[in-house]
């Protein structure tokens, strides 16, 4: 049986969570799910949406991205040569990072992924498998995973227990 990562420490304030992502939504479907689950999280993230039209390769995407992230903020790049960790590790880790009073900026990279610069920049790697997802599937995956960690480290109830 595993432990699970209920970290409910008084006077520590709950960190704030960045997303910034390349490219737009095309789809209300995808749009639906991504606002779901970002109106069910407290705090609710701040979503950036950059326009990838102003891009001509992962360089100029990561310039864009590098301009919106806050200062002394965790970073948790999505990557499909990343980790890949269970819903509780990345409980875990995220909370540990708001127990010791740190921001989460969470990056999505466009259609030409990430330069090797903002690979290198990233505290967590993150893979959602070695599959190649569309951008608008890993938002959705995203944003569900913050919201099941936030129910996780909230000591919700988790069927993996």
């Amino acid at each position: 049986m595993t432990t699970r990562p209920v970290c409910r420490l008084k006077g520590i304030s709950k960190s704030h969570i960045t997303i910034i992502a390349i490219g737009r939504a095309r789809g209300e479907a995808e749009t639906e799910l991504v606002d779901r689950y970002l109106n069910r999280m407290r705090p609710k993230p701040k979503l950036i949406v950059l326009d990838a039209r102003k891009s001509r390769n992962s360089q100029d995407e990561w310039h864009q991205i590098r301009e919106h992230i806050p200062t002394g903020s965790v970073r948790l790049i999505l990557d499909e040569r990343g980790e890949n960790i269970t819903s509780m590790d990345l409980a875990h880790r995220l909370g540990q990072w708001r127990d010791g009073g740190r921001d989460l900026t969470c990056i999505i990279g466009g259609a030409y992924g990430l330069a090797e610069d903002a690979r290198l920049s990233a505290d967590l790697l993150l893979a959602f498998g070695k599959a190649t997802w569309p951008h608008m599937l890993v938002r959705a995956m995203l944003v569900e995973q913050l919201y099941r960690t936030q129910d996780i480290l909230r000591g919700g109830p988790y069927h993996h227990n």
